[in-house]
């Protein structure tokens, strides 16, 4: 049984936005919803859906950037049979699809100048023409919602989004604070989602403790309510039965920003360059290839020090190459590049000894034969 959808938290800032939410489902005004990755715009997309009048109609939910620029308008508004190469039948687009209900658009701001012209005579006129038609464009009745985690504003100020279809888009505007603004709203969060992924992985919810609780709550999520949801699943499938989950039993990228908080500035300033990368890549979330890659490029890290940072990442993770991309915020496609790399500068998991893989207390403030287990 689907768990019912709803907006989890107890802050300020969640009252705030189910009141927009209430606001934008009373009416067919569009509606853009702004905040950065993971935070829950889909989320709270279709609850506006579900409690409008529409709650009836489809909602047709499409990620703008996931879509090449040249298959974009065929997607949306459709194409007739021989208008391009392998278009050997005529199709519905999305926004004929969502007629009567809701379409949801993701990452909008993403769309090209092409794109955005064309969207925005839709919105004008409410009317459709398939790519490649010749027929009078149709007429749909569908409601538009509209996401991004930019900031359009900026977008028009550099001439790479357009200003009247962002004022289109910007009737009804919810902002949706990190969750890093909203702490408060951490535990319950994470109540949910243990219950949610103890009926998915037909395990128990695990106990949290005090001090597990109080690092989660003091953690930044960079990756928002979508790595707490994560870190949930982790915590169900990863627990043993009846055992409370402590500090040290927290994912490796939650534990590593925990103890470094304690360290003084001359600690600091003393730190090796693998320290200094770990941290700007486990704590603060910066991208592997700026923070390793580049530097190692114009010899600003040895080939030494990248080996001692993959080490202290294995001695986290337990050695896989998917966790340790993860650890290092390696996007999924760039795994092949990534693990050629550590094969190139000898550092990959096979090719490292466990004995040297230790990242002790001096290292990140717990010990690594604890961290590795958990």
């Amino acid at each position: 049984m689907e768990t019912p959808l709803k907006l989890i938290g107890k802050s300020l800032s969640v009252l705030s936005i189910e009141e927009d939410i209430q606001c934008a489902a009373r009416s067919d005004a569009k509606v853009l919803i702004t905040g950065e990755s993971g935070v829950g715009k889909e989320v709270v997309a279709r609850l506006i859906h579900s409690q409008s009048r529409r709650r009836e109609g489809p909602l047709i939910t499409v990620n703008c950037a996931g879509v090449p620029d040249t298959l974009l308008a065929s997607e949306l508004f459709g194409h007739v049979r021989g208008s391009f190469t392998d278009a050997h039948r005529d199709r519905r687009g999305w926004i004929e699809q969502a007629n009567r209900g809701t379409i949801f658009m993701d990452e909008v701001g993403e769309m090209s100048p092409q794109m955005q012209s064309l969207l925005l005579r839709f919105l004008d006129n409410g009317e459709i023409q398939q790519v490649g038609s010749s027929q009078r464009p149709a007429k749909v009745d569908v409601r538009v919602i509209a996401a991004t985690n930019r900031s359009l504003v900026d977008r028009v100020r550099t001439n790479d989004f357009r200003e009247d279809l962002y004022y289109r888009l910007n009737v009804i505007h919810i902002d949706i604070p990190p969750l890093r603004e909203r702490r408060d709203d951490v535990p319950a969060l994470l109540e949910h989602f243990l219950v949610d992924q103890a009926r998915v992985n037909s395990g128990a919810v695990p106990e949290i403790s005090a001090e597990a609780m109080a690092v989660l709550t003091s953690f930044d999520w960079p990756g928002n309510v979508r790595q707490l949801k994560n870190a949930a699943e982790r915590l169900v499938v990863r627990t043993r039965h009846g055992q409370p989950v402590t500090a040290m039993d927290l994912p490796p990228e939650i534990l590593a920003s925990w103890a470094p908080s304690r360290r003084s500035a001359a600690a600091q300033q003393a730190r090796p360059r693998s320290d200094l990368m770990f941290e700007r890549l486990v704590e603060r979330g910066e991208d592997f290839w700026g923070v390793v890659y580049e530097p190692l490029m114009d010899r600003d890290v040895t080939r030494d020090d990248v080996r001692t940072l993959v080490a202290h990442g294995v001695a986290l993770t337990g050695g896989g190459v998917s966790d340790l991309a993860s650890l290092f915020n390696v996007d999924s496609k760039d795994s092949r590049r990534f693990s050629s790399f550590l094969k190139k500068y000898q550092c990959h998991p096979d090719q490292t000894p466990r004995s040297s893989a230790t990242y002790v207390a001096e290292g990140q403030g717990v010990g690594s034969g604890k961290v590795s287990g958990g």
